[in-house]
């Protein structure tokens, strides 16, 4: 490969799916990574692709429902390269109606029906008329959207790498010697550098521990309940998670909040008693000042970028995102929303 127009660091979700993108448009491409790809948060196990509610709609929801209406077709795009399934599927999400919640949730079905534009639903259902696992709903109600899809984070960032590497791109682990434009996607330890170099508070790490489970439900719709993902993926296994912990001590380690997780889980939904836990996993995710992604040229720094923050969302969202990025990196054209940009901080 000749020098390369473009080097990023970091081979998460956003590194890569960038890199793919950049390749696609002709320049040469090479990720370098200090561990091995995924080894932050994109390493994890939940893969929930799930939408904000259809309500106060503003910019960042809008540009949400378009990465999700695309995933599809750009994961099966991915596939199709690297010959690696990464696991999607658009199969709903089924959350219980709490409280009295039932008022609302009738009148988002309505707003969806004119934001989400007929591309997808969102149903207020009878509990036992819920598709896929048995949900506890104490009001007797639950809301199924058919817009949330599932992603394997592992199998992702494995078809990813593969994709690029069938496109001529280049991944280098440990040391690299990054030339041409750079962009760090270094997550929550490239926010915390950032904050450093930049002399005002950036970013920052949140700790999430989550758990896998050998259940197979594999076209089941993935659950949500008080702020806690219950996944079933292709593979006959379920993912739990996760905490969201701003203060620790180990950044991979799990401990006895895991445990509780899963307790949680069994709670909402009685059918995963029983079910053995073949993973326990800990990892810190970047979260931007903004809460939205961060992306955009660095100030200061000439020929470096910033490409970070997907915190609960990269997944979604990266695809999408990865495509405005090639436009600044390559082009020079920023057509970064301004949610996302470093005048949001």
């Amino acid at each position: 490969m000749t020098m390369p127009d473009v080097t990023i660091m970091g081979a998460g979700v956003f590194g890569l799916t960038l890199a793919v993108a950049c390749r696609e448009r002709g320049a040469q491409v090479q990720v370098i990574e200090k561990r091995r790809p995924g080894a932050g948060s994109s390493g994890g196990l939940v893969g929930a692709l799930a939408p904000h509610v259809p309500g106060n709609w503003n910019a960042k929801k809008a540009f949400q429902f378009e990465a999700l209406r695309m995933s599809g077709e750009y994961w099966a795009r991915i596939a199709a390269l690297s010959g690696i399934d990464p696991g999607h599927a658009r199969l709903g999400r089924v959350q219980p109606v709490t409280g009295g919640g039932l008022d609302l949730a009738r009148a988002r079905a309505e707003q969806a029906r004119t934001l989400w534009q007929g591309h997808a639903e969102w149903r207020v259902v009878p509990v036992t008329d819920a598709p896929g696992l048995r949900i506890r709903a104490p009001s007797g109600w639950v809301i199924h959207d058919t817009l949330s899809a599932r992603l394997h984070p592992r199998q992702a960032g494995q078809a990813l790498a593969g994709a690029l590497a069938v496109l001529g791109g280049r991944l280098v682990l440990g040391a690299g010697e990054p030339s041409g434009r750079i962009v760090w996607a270094t997550g929550y330890e490239g926010l915390e550098a950032l904050s450093d170099a930049l002399g005002r508070k950036i970013g920052s790490g949140v700790k999430g521990q989550s758990l896998l489970l050998r259940h197979s439900a594999p076209q089941a719709p993935q659950l949500f309940a008080d702020g806690l993902h219950i996944v079933p993926h292709g593979d006959g296994t379920v993912a739990i998670g996760s905490t969201s912990e701003r203060a620790f001590d180990s950044p991979d380690k799990v401990d006895a909040q895991c445990d509780a997780l899963l307790s949680r889980a069994i709670e909402i939904c009685p059918a995963l008693a029983g079910a053995p836990v073949i993973e326990r996993w800990a990892g810190v995710r970047p979260r931007a000042s903004s809460r939205a992604p961060l992306m955009g040229a660095w100030p200061g720094r000439p020929r470096h970028y910033v490409f970070n923050g997907g915190f609960k969302i990269g997944f979604a969202m990266a695809p999408a995102l990865a495509q405005i990025m090639a436009d600044l990196v390559l082009e020079g054209r920023d057509r970064i929303p301004a949610d996302f940009g470093f005048e949001a901080l």
